[in-house]
């Protein structure tokens, strides 16, 4: 278009607005009057094609019907009143801007959407017709600008949006810092605007066709100026006009003297308060606040934590345990609260909306049910970012709940901040509505101007409706020092370093404006509100409302249907008809368990079940031996039983535990006093594939709304508080690293409480070194000094929340109605809100379902074992005087042998050389620290080296099985009624009070124990000494029926390794599968019995590791990469007529929908297709040319065969498919080499299957290497210590320092580890060329201290310093000097000798040989010199000493 068509023509309206906020939906209609904000200044500019400004214009609008809430008028500094003075009416605003729009063509603005919808919404309020929807809209905040400025942050990895001050900075190069006033926004942004237009950086849609540059350019040949408009400050103005007005947050009332008298006696008490339930929101401690408020003798106190009731429990008993020690005048009434977040809808995810936080409080137990009912909702339906409630499940569960209105997110306070008065008017008469006399309003004095804001309004509306005042600090920690860890703790909620500044937006974070919000003493907070002495004085009439309640109760078990046989007719609790079931259920298993039933197996009967009758609890058994026997009937494998249930008969005859405790006497009351009501606990093993069969069995029976899984808190332990408090403070990984590496296993509260000598005496000598250094470094002022004493404070916080590995509540009702309930990522049930350590007090029935690998790992073999013999196999019957299992046990043998295969056992074994169950039993008890030191006596006693004794003869009865050793609980407690006259639940009280050293309570049974055996005949002398052994060894004395369950399915595995190793170190390899390092320890054992382990095969692999008719293990392709369940099956199920013969075979067989190529290849690479003949692996890889790989090439063949078979078409080449087959053929090339092959193999597998790199150096690794790489990890043990290592380079990185010097990091494989090393300045320079990818080395090293620091003194930590490097193909000749040859002197002959010498004829060379002659009996060994023959030690020569069988020693 000509230039001169459209030189004076009016083109565009740039205009920009100030509002009263931001709306709440930005999806919302314009004509949601609510939901769009007010428009309370404005300003535009008219400008022609030329960029001539034409007109401009600026107004403030006279607020009508609404205020502007402060948060607004921090941003743009317009205030209420300052609009009402110098504002003019909207509509004389619109009628304008409707003028101006009549000129213009195209409305221009940055983020236009925004300003558009605000004078859209304007429009329709007055008259309902919006004159912008006919215009085009043209942004300077795009994505075109985005790339422009190319600012970091954006969504998705792209640039940002810029702000208008960052495009102005970018085009003009200076900052513009009138932001948020619309006249100076406007200027800006017409600038901008017309500079982009005039480099044409911006290409809007409505402009497309026309080149406004031209005309630009001549108008602004030099760039667009600014207009030079001046601007009011509408922030000092506003001050003006605001200033006139009342003191901020006073009243307006005088105080009078009464009142202030009445606020010196008056009680205070804090009733906003979080604790670290609010998880990384609050340090305080539940005992904090407890002893807080103790020590400024407060009658009453509230914990309110974020959405949740998680804390309640903890809260109230520690007040119960208060107020039973404290004086009646020092009593704390506990009140239990939450803060909610209130939503509009809680279950509406489709944007964010947390709502307002508003604090409720309990008034009574029912109101407690109400909350719990809210925080179990907020979760299980409300959870969107955070856990939320809305005004509906208000109005269902209000009942007997006190409200405050909350603090600056309040809905009340957020609306006269954030909205405007008359919502937040109206949003307090609807609180006011509902609660009546028991809603409050909430002040807080933190020294901040919004509070201060808020305040004067909350306070006038207080006086209006007669709605009472409360004053409340909002507290999140108890100490105000520990402001700085709680912000600490805030920034590790948000992912941020504390260095970030508080504030909104990009490049903010969020945090507390001040160190205020503390547990503050009474004093200090009636000095605050001494104008407003009600807010005080009110407390004590909300105390009033409050009645106290217990949480804790009896446990409440679900309903068990009973046959109506046994049923009793008008009994509600249904507890004769559950003993008379039970009872019947018990006779008959015995029945089947005892032939005969003995009267003794009968008296023994009736003694459990009168007790358990007395309990209350036959439920409880009914309820076990019904998910004992479903679980049964699935085909899960239960354990034999665990813990002291296993010492009922009771639950022997119901088939709950499978360990007759007649037989091994184990004892009831151990399980359950007969003098005193307790819980049983019965915790069950499944196996653990079977466990969640279990589970979905309890959810069917007992409803999905009745079963959860317990909750666990994960806290902050000393090292992880150090590395997080390090991350926010930003200190350097290193030295984080090295802080976190001098503590040791103790925590912070406890290195920093003990005295000196006694830190000594709980550390060993290195520890006590390194803590030294960890304790000077925190007296420091530096950072790392600063960390530690932060660390402190955060040690033991809530960082998150778990799920209980093997804890499920079932309950009688809806689990609402007894426990507070929340969500969990791994669970699809409900996650209770109480921890266990609480649960059964809060009135629950738990149950401990742990899943046990061992007994998965015993039915796969029973299952192998059939599958390869046709043998079926019932562990419940195996002998237990097996000669094979107990010769196993005898050497040591018991590597994947449940509870006995550690090292340390494996020793104790072969010394003990058990004979019978006992022993084993016994083992499983006495291998614990503390009862592991009377091992070697118990070892000495049954080989006989030791005399047996015992105290008094009568003791032998009960410690002749463990050779005069008190092992067990059970024998602490049947010698006491034996010589003491206890009875049976005194006796157990005893086992109690020495395994939990309950000081109180031994010294009430002492006297009784002493007393009584004096009655009997015993000296006193002798009682004292056995009371005193037994002190020392009771709290390490183990539960016998725990141990004999475990010891018989120990027993199991070992029975089975013993008569089936193959199937059952392939089971064991099965079951560890996920563990790719228990994976290479448990083939090193396979190796060691001699057993093969191949790798996988398609035609002989299950998923699992199983055996082939030559016994050797087959590895399961499920331990494969890539390679699926849905793979493996199919290809199983299609080998079943016939083995696969080749690739082809099988892509035409099996579905390659399930075995995809990235299966193919990876099967592949682990050798899955060795056995087909002929075939390498590298030749399922070679592009033959055409770049097309083989295997690819394969799967195409079989897809096409498949695709045709099912067509009954001809194939691709027009053929039978027997000609296609012959056609295709397997493309020849090089095969890969060891090591290439092994590389890739454990790429896809985790491990080396088929061998090990350094399988050809075992030799030189075995003779001359002193440590492998694992001890690496902690230098600290090793400082000054020279070690040899060796391995395999698997990579290297060559870098430069900032100075230009060369140094290296590279990663060491030996046999069972990793190590990375870094070598610097000379070391680098020296031995380089050792370092390349696949080189085989060997490493001298030396461990040195760490350098120390030349201004503190500070040592770092230990460094590692090189020595030496060789290639391993040389270490055999660089270091073997001599060859010495171990012959026993019996065999000595001249055939022996001239055999001998064959071997070693062709290695002559320069070497010592020497010959150990070695005599038996008696012992004499007698070494010479070989004078004539000098040998050359090469591996050669070692193979074949090893060949022939002789014994050497290379030095």
């Amino acid at each position: 278009m000509p230039l001169g068509l459209y030189t004076f023509r009016i083109m565009y309206l740039i205009f920009d607005t100030e509002t009263t906020g931001l709306p709440k939906r930005w999806d919302a209609p314009l004509t949601d009057a609510d939901n769009w904000p007010r428009c309370i200044q404005i300003a535009w500019q008219l400008h022609d094609a030329s960029g001539t400004c034409i007109n401009h214009q600026d107004y403030l609008i006279k607020p009508e019907g609404f205020t502007i809430p402060f948060e607004s008028e921090q941003v743009h500094g317009i205030s209420t009143a300052l609009a009402e003075a110098e504002g003019i009416p909207l509509e004389t605003v619109l009628e304008k801007l409707a003028v101006a729009l009549k000129q213009a063509q195209y409305v221009v603005g940055h983020n236009i959407n925004f300003d558009r919808n605000i004078m859209g919404a304007e429009f329709l309020r007055v008259d309902g017709n919006d004159p912008l929807v006919s215009f085009s809209l043209i942004d300077t905040c795009t994505e075109e600008t985005a790339a422009l400025c190319q600012l970091p942050g954006g969504r998705g990895g792209k640039f940002k949006l810029p702000t208008l001050s960052e495009l102005y900075y970018h085009l003009f190069g200076s900052r513009f810092e009138e932001a948020h006033n619309a006249t100076a926004d406007v200027e800006a942004t017409s600038r901008v605007f017309l500079e982009l237009l005039r480099q044409v950086q911006i290409h809007p849609s409505s402009l497309e066709g026309e080149f406004p540059e031209e005309a630009l350019r001549i108008t602004y040949p030099e760039g667009v100026p600014l207009l030079g408009l001046n601007h009011k400050n509408l922030k000092a103005l506003s001050e003006q006009y605001t200033s006139k007005l009342q003191p901020k947050g006073a009243s307006n009332d005088p105080v009078s003297k009464e009142s202030l008298s009445a606020l010196s006696d008056a009680s205070f008490v804090h009733l906003h308060n979080h604790s670290q339930f609010s998880v990384l929101q609050a340090t305080s401690r539940v005992t904090q606040l407890v002893e807080a408020a103790a020590q400024y003798k407060m009658p009453a106190l509230a914990l309110t934590d974020h959405a949740n009731l998680m804390g309640a429990f903890h809260f109230v008993k520690a007040v119960k345990k208060h107020n039973s020690e404290a004086a009646p005048d020092a009593q704390i009434k506990p009140i239990v609260g939450c803060e909610f977040y209130v939503c509009e809808n809680h279950k509406d995810r489709s944007r964010r909306d947390d709502g307002y936080q508003v604090v409720f409080l309990a008034k009574n137990k029912k109101g407690y049910q109400n909350l719990i009912k809210m925080t179990s909702l907020a979760y299980t339906d409300g959870f969107y970012y955070v856990p939320r409630i809305d005004k509906q499940i208000v109005l269902q569960f209000k009942d007997d709940l006190i409200v405050l209105t909350g603090n600056m997110y309040g809905e009340v306070p957020s609306k006269i901040l954030n909205v405007g008065d008359p919502q937040a008017e109206e949003a307090l008469l609807w609180w006011q509505q509902q609660f009546g006399n028991d809603l409050y309003i909430e002040l807080m004095r933190h020294g901040q101007e919004d509070e201060d804001r808020a305040n004067a309004v909350l306070i006038q509306w207080s006086q209006k409706h007669s709605i009472p005042l409360i004053a409340t600090n909002n507290t999140y920690y108890v100490e105000k020092e520990e402001a700085n860890a709680h912000d600490i703790l805030l920034c590790l909620k948000e992912g941020e370093k504390q260095a970030t500044p508080i504030g909104r937006g990009r490049g903010y974070r969020y945090g507390f404006p001040n160190q205020e919000y503390y547990f503050k003493p009474p004093e200090a907070m009636k000095a605050l509100f001494k104008d407003v002495p009600e807010a005080i004085l009110n407390l004590q009439e909300l105390i009033d409302k409050i009645v106290p309640y217990d949480l804790a109760r009896e446990v409440l078990l679900p309903k068990f249907d009973i046959p109506k046989a046994f049923q009793v007719e008008n009994q509600p609790d249904g507890k004769t008809g559950e003993n008379n079931y039970l009872r019947h259920l018990a006779y008959e298993g015995a029945k089947k368990r005892y032939d005969p039933l003995t009267p003794e197996i009968q008296e023994r009967l009736d003694f459990e079940l009168a007790v358990i009758a007395n309990t209350g609890y036959p439920g409880y058994f009914l309820i076990v031996q019904d998910l004992i026997a479903a679980a049964r009937s699935m085909g899960v494998s239960v354990g034999p039983g665990r813990g002291s249930a296993a010492g009922s008969v009771v639950a022997y005859s119901l088939g709950i535990v499978n360990m007759d405790p007649i037989q091994y006497d184990l004892l009831f009351e151990r399980f359950l006093n007969p003098d005193r009501v307790s819980m049983p606990d019965i915790d069950i093993d499944f196996d653990d594939e079977g466990r969640g069969k279990v589970m979905d069995y309890v959810i069917e029976k007992y409803g999905a709304n009745q079963v959860a899984q317990i909750i666990t808190y994960g806290t902050m332990a000393a090292k992880s508080s150090i590395r997080d408090t390090a991350r926010v403070l930003d200190l350097s990984l290193n030295e984080a690293d090295h802080i976190a590496k001098l503590l040791p296993n103790m925590k912070l509260s406890k290195i920093f409480s003990l005295e000196e000598e006694e830190l000594r005496k709980s550390l060993r000598s290195e520890e006590y070194t390194r803590v030294k250094e960890f304790k000077a470094i925190a007296e420091e002022s530096s950072l790392q000094g600063e960390t530690i004493q932060q660390a402190k404070v955060l040690e033991g916080s809530l960082r998150n929340t778990g799920i209980h590995a093997c804890g499920v509540i079932i309950t009688p009702d809806d689990i609402t109605q007894f426990v507070p309930v929340a969500t969990a990522k791994d669970s699809e049930l409900f996650v209770t809100q109480f921890d266990n350590s609480v649960v059964e007090n809060a009135g629950l029935l738990k149950m401990d379902f742990l899943g046990l690998k061992t007994l998965t790992l015993i039915k796969d073999t029973v299952k192998l074992v059939k599958y390869k013999h046709n043998i079926d196999l019932d562990p419940d019957a195996f002998l237990l005087d097996d000669t094979k299992t107990y010769e196993l046990f005898q050497r040591g043998e018991t590597v994947g042998i449940f509870q006995y295969e550690s090292a340390g056992m494996q020793k104790y074994l072969k010394d003990l050389k058990p004979t019978q169950f006992a022993d084993l039993i016994a083992m499983n008890a006495l291998y614990r620290p503390g009862p592991l030191e009377y091992i070697p006596s118990f070892v000495a006693r049954k080989n006989g080296e030791e005399e047996i004794t015992y105290d008094l003869p009568e003791m032998e009865e009960f410690l002749k099985e463990t050779y005069g050793i008190t092992v067990y609980q059970e024998q602490v407690m049947r010698l006491s009624q034996k010589l003491a006259n206890f009875s049976k639940g005194d006796a157990d009280i005893l086992r109690k009070a020495m395994g939990k050293k309950i000081f109180t309570l031994l010294n009430k049974l002492k006297p009784q124990f002493i007393n009584g055996g004096k009655e009997n005949g015993h000296p006193e002398e002798m009682l004292e000494k056995i009371w005193k052994d037994w002190e020392a060894f009771a709290s390490y004395a183990f539960n016998k029926s725990h141990s004999t369950c475990y010891a018989w399915i120990g027993y199991q595995t070992a029975y089975l390794k013993a008569h089936y190793p193959a199937e059952y170190m392939a089971a064991v390899l099965s079951n560890n599968m996920s563990d790719i390092k228990q994976v290479t320890f448990f083939m090193e054992e396979c190796r060691r019995m001699g057993l093969k382990v191949l790798g996988p095969d398609v035609n002989e692999s299950f998923h699992k590791f199983t055996v082939n008719d030559n016994q050797a293990i087959r590895f399961g392709m499920g331990a494969i990469k890539g390679v699926g369940k849905g793979a493996v099956e199919t290809i199983i199920e299609n080998r079943k007529e016939a083995p696969y013969t080749s690739l082809f075979d099988l892509t035409k067989r099996i579905d390659l929908r399930a075995a995809n190529k990235k299966a193919m290849e990876n099967l592949a690479l682990a050798g899955g297709f060795d056995s087909f003949d002929k075939v390498h692996r590298s030749q399922y890889f070679n592009p033959d040319g055409d770049g097309i790989l083989f295997l690819e090439k394969a799967i195409r063949f079989g897809a096409k065969y498949q695709e045709n078979e099912n067509s009954s078409q001809t194939n691709l080449f027009g053929a039978t498919n027997d000609s296609t087959y012959q056609v295709l053929k397997v493309p020849f090339c090089e095969p890969w080499g060891n090591l290439e092959r092994l590389k890739r193999e454990k790429e896809v597998v985790g491990i080396y299957i088929s061998g090990h790199p350094l399988d050809d150096f075992k030799r030189e690794v075995d003779l001359f290497t002193n440590a492998g790489l694992h001890v690496l990890s902690d230098l600290y043990p090793i400082v000054g210590r020279e070690m040899h290592v060796a391995g395999i380079v698997n990579a290297v990185e060559h870098l430069e320092t900032k100075n230009g010097k060369g140094w290296a990091k590279f990663q060491l494989e030996d046999f069972n580890d990793q190590f990375e090393f870094r070598i610097f300045g000379e070391d680098y320079l020296k031995f380089r060329h050792f370092i390349g990818i696949n080189q085989f080395v060997r490493c001298k090293l030396i461990i040195k201290p760490g350098w120390a620091n030349k201004e503190t003194g500070k040592v770092g930590e230990p460094r590692i310093q090189f020595l030496q490097f060789e290639q391993l193909q040389s270490t055999l000749a660089n270091h073997a000097k001599r060859l010495t040859i171990k012959i026993p002197a019996e065999t000595i002959n001249s055939s022996t000798i001239d055999s001998l010498e064959q071997v070693l004829k062709p290695f002559k060379g320069d070497k010592t040989l020497l010959l150990d002659l070695i005599h038996k009996e008696p012992e004499i060994k007698l070494t010479t010199t070989s004078r004539k023959l000098k040998l050359d030690i090469t591996s050669d020569l070692l193979d074949m000493l090893e060949e022939n069988q002789w014994r050497y020693r290379v030095n």
